[in-house]
């Protein structure tokens, strides 16, 4: 479904008003690109070491300030995009799975996944994360990278409404509605980043 320049700025301003990070790319090889680059920027996943608050022997202080390798995951991608991201990460010497995700719950630095739907009213992506690895890539990563090709853009949630019930139809189900970067205000009122899933939303919008 092709879609006018003026939907498309819809869905972006109303993404870029609760914190989404918005950018338009022809190719999944400019989307493996953007993400390797990311995340080569941003400074690694701290491992959480509890008792660093003690004295404690110079091997245990070390593990206290260690910093993890980075770490990319991409439960989706095809095999030879797979090869592709694989390659360019090694070559920057960041870590790259695209299963097994409960292996790294101690922090993914980026999880890059497609999305469904896009809803333009209010900026949300859909994504069918029945899946495991994909609920994992998608919450335990400080930076969720999600890719929406601009056919999937809808106007509003009532235009998906014969997508949305073949989706949960289907069992076992799980459908993730995503507007913005994890956020909550429950502690004190105080509105915090990352409490309950990522810090940063980047969509990447995909014309491919």
């Amino acid at each position: 479904m092709e879609q006018t320049p003026a939907l498309i700025q819809t869905f972006r301003a109303a993404a870029e008003k609760v914190s989404a990070i918005v950018s338009e790319v022809e190719t999944m090889a400019q989307v493996i690109s953007y993400t390797v680059d990311l995340c080569e920027r941003k400074e690694a996943c701290r491992l959480l070491v509890s008792g660093c608050e003690a004295q404690l022997s110079d091997p245990a202080g070390a593990l206290c300030n260690h910093k993890q390798q980075k770490v990319i995951a991409a439960p989706e991608l095809s095999e030879e995009r797979t090869r592709l991201a694989a390659d360019l990460c090694k070559e920057r010497g960041i870590g790259f799975v695209r299963d097994g995700l409960r292996d790294h719950l101690a922090g993914i630095d980026i999880g890059l996944t497609m999305v469904d739907f896009g809803i333009a009213e209010t900026g949300t992506l859909i994504i069918d994360s029945s899946s495991e690895e994909i609920r994992l890539a998608t919450m335990i990563s400080e930076v969720h990278v999600a890719v929406l090709p601009v056919d999937r853009i809808r106007p509003a949630a009532f235009d998906l409404e014969e997508e949305l019930n073949g989706m949960f139809g289907r069992v076992p189900n799980y459908c993730a509605f995503v507007t913005g970067a994890s956020r909550t205000a429950d502690i004190e009122r105080v509105l915090a980043l990352g409490v309950h899933g990522p810090l940063e939303l980047h969509i990447l919008l995909l014309s491919e």
